[in-house]
């Protein structure tokens, strides 16, 4: 491991100015740590400067109505301790449990994990079923942007030099679900990862699939396939579908494209039926 400065700004404006005066070869942003220091080790990122941002108050988890703020530091394991989030974003609650294992939940952030940006993350697919919003602050001051236009590829978010990811905002709680497939639950990413959730307000549907290169996509024919309110066994079917057939997967070592198709099929239908009534669900497939 080469050396590096390791910095400890106590205020944003301190943190922005840590930036502006590094190039970005030679500065890296510490949130939780959880893959920047594995990445340091392994010489992936040979960083002069560290700057961490553990002393910035944005440890929060703010409820305005229907509306949830997360600040970007914040540990997953609090977000999933939050009885809150479980109940009223099921899905989001059900993705932060399958992010590893709970010591690795207790250093990990939302913030850190939309930043690295890997298209096998958990957490992307559900952000984006849930509409959800990053404030990104930076020299000009701060501005919102939606999480689909956030995520770029692995590593390379929308994201300028200089910039940081303060918060991230979810517009409406939403019933929702977030189903996954692996090979080992706590030792391997997600082979396939699917989030769908319904708008209380407008009634549409939002699903989102994850491990796809260069990252997660909302697969929107497959949303308008769920007209009926409450849907039909038949809408729920044809979107599942059309998410499996539309999902543009390749094959690696960690599945083959026909196998992550197959599970798409049924790992939206399984979302869809977890946030129907009760009456309707009858068993998962």
């Amino acid at each position: 491991m080469a050396p590096f400065d390791l910095l400890y700004p106590r205020s944003v404006d301190a943190a922005l100015a840590e930036l502006r005066s590094a190039s970005p070869g030679d500065v890296a942003i510490l949130a939780g740590g959880t893959d920047l220091l594995l990445d340091i080790d392994r010489e992936r990122i040979a960083p002069r400067r560290v700057v961490s941002l553990r002393y910035l108050p944005w440890k929060f988890l703010e409820w305005s109505g229907d509306s949830l703020t997360i600040g970007s530091t914040l540990p997953l394991r609090t977000l999933e301790s939050d009885p809150l989030v479980r109940q009223r974003i099921p899905g989001l609650w059900e993705a932060v449990r399958a992010v590893g294992s709970v010591a690795l939940r207790h250093r990990a952030t939302l913030g850190g994990n939309l930043v690295r940006s890997a298209p096998a993350s958990d957490l992307s697919p559900i952000l984006l079923a849930l509409d959800a919003e990053v404030e990104v602050v930076g020299p000009r001051g701060s501005r919102w942007m939606p999480v689909d236009g956030f995520l770029s590829e692995s590593r390379r978010p929308k994201l300028a030099f200089g910039e940081l990811l303060r918060a991230v905002r979810i517009p409406e709680a939403r019933p929702s679900a977030y189903r996954w497939q692996r090979v080992r639950p706590v030792n391997d990413i997600s082979q396939v990862g699917v989030a769908v959730a319904r708008s209380p307000s407008t009634g549409s549907y939002r699903i989102a699939v994850g491990d796809l290169l260069p990252r997660p996509v909302r697969i929107r024919p497959a949303e308008e396939a769920v007209r009926s309110r409450p849907p039909t066994d038949d809408e729920m079917r044809s979107a599942a579908a059309l998410a499996a057939r539309l999902s543009p997967f390749a094959s690696d070592r960690r599945g083959t494209e026909a196998y992550r198709r197959l599970i798409v099929e049924v790992l939206v239908r399984r979302a869809l039926l977890a946030i129907q009534p009760p009456a309707l669900r009858g068993s998962e497939p």
